[in-house]
């Protein structure tokens, strides 16, 4: 699938994007600023940057406790996110949802979610509604290898094939279900094998190369456009951190993480796009300059926003309005 110089800039700027947030949500975590948890997806930012490149605002996605990356690369505005993380009244969810639970329908973003697997059945109702609606969307279910193992993954997947609807089921493959080795939660080496009992397409790329992630979503989504139903796609890939920030992450061989350090999304689309001439060094400096002042706003807007009223608490959690139901 052709891929344009611009297009690989925009998806090297995402990446910083996303990079840099969480990199500030590392810092201001560790200083207490945060409440609650954060799961940072630094080390994964080719796969939100690669597959929502093939998408519009009107397309959904589905997300994940680690969904920081795919609400950035899905166009989501980093001053609401800050915010919400720090759990002021100016965040996507009024500061109610925290780091896990951020939504914005405008971009089609229906929501991260704490719940492992629960993001499957959500994308199912949503490529079920494109269905009958009859339009061009597409929704992307992003999940972890771990929730594989969920009855919701098997229940959707299996929707999803018999009625063919426009869903890329996205595994970001980074071989640990919290400290479980993937070795140890199931007995095959690619999720993408799963797709064989469903009667899809099952495909597995390497997650840290933004171009190869680019390449498969595209066809995947092309696919699903074209009322020809779902694809797996697993993106093999790593992440930096532990499962949350506080775990020290032991349970990963130094090999293994020295090894996946150095296959950095990030600075191999940098290397890429020198080598080839796409940008300089100097050019890439400068989207890296500017991204960095907009996370400084970002942390800004959140510090400044108020903290949610008392009065406020259960606003939004139930319905304020009670319809009078007659019967005739």
């Amino acid at each position: 699938m052709k891929v344009t110089n611009q297009q690989i800039q925009d998806m090297y700027t995402c990446m910083k994007k996303i990079r840099a947030f969480e990199t500030k949500a590392m810092d201001v975590f560790a200083e207490g600023s945060i409440p609650g948890f954060v799961h940072l997806y630094i080390g994964e930012e080719a796969v939100a940057a690669g597959v929502c490149q093939h998408l519009n605002d009107n397309d959904y996605i589905t997300s994940t406790h680690r969904g920081h990356g795919h609400i950035i690369a899905k166009g989501g505005d980093l001053k609401y996110m800050m915010a919400e993380l720090f759990g002021k009244s100016d965040g996507y969810c009024k500061g109610k949802g925290g780091s896990m639970h951020i939504a914005d329908a405008s971009k089609g973003i229906l929501g991260a979610n704490g719940i492992v697997g629960a993001g499957h059945n959500i994308a199912t109702g949503a490529g079920l509604s494109i269905s009958y609606r009859k339009t061009d969307q597409v929704c992307v279910c992003f999940f972890g290898d771990a929730s594989t193992n969920q009855g919701t993954f098997h229940e959707s997947l299996n929707l999803a094939s018999i009625w063919k609807l426009p869903i890329v089921f996205v595994c970001e493959n980074n071989g640990y279900g919290i400290s479980m080795s993937q070795k140890h939660h199931m007995a095959i080496k690619d999720v993408a094998d799963r797709a064989v009992a469903y009667g899809i397409p099952g495909i597995s790329v390497d997650g840290n190369d933004v171009l190869a992630v680019y390449e498969a979503a595209g066809e995947a989504i092309k696919r699903a456009r074209s009322g020809l139903g779902p694809t797996l796609l697993e993106c093999k890939t790593y992440r930096h951190r532990g499962h949350f920030e506080g775990d020290p992450g032991t349970y990963k061989p130094k090999e293994e993480q020295e090894s996946w350090l150095e296959k950095d999304p990030l600075f191999r689309l940098a290397a890429y796009m020198t080598d080839t001439n796409i940008a300089t060094r100097d050019e890439i400096l400068k989207i890296d300059a500017a991204v960095d002042k907009e996370i400084t706003k970002a942390v800004e807007f959140a510090m400044e926003s108020p903290v949610p009223a008392l009065e406020k608490v259960v606003e939004d959690i139930y319905s304020d309005i009670i319809e009078e139901v007659r019967v005739r």
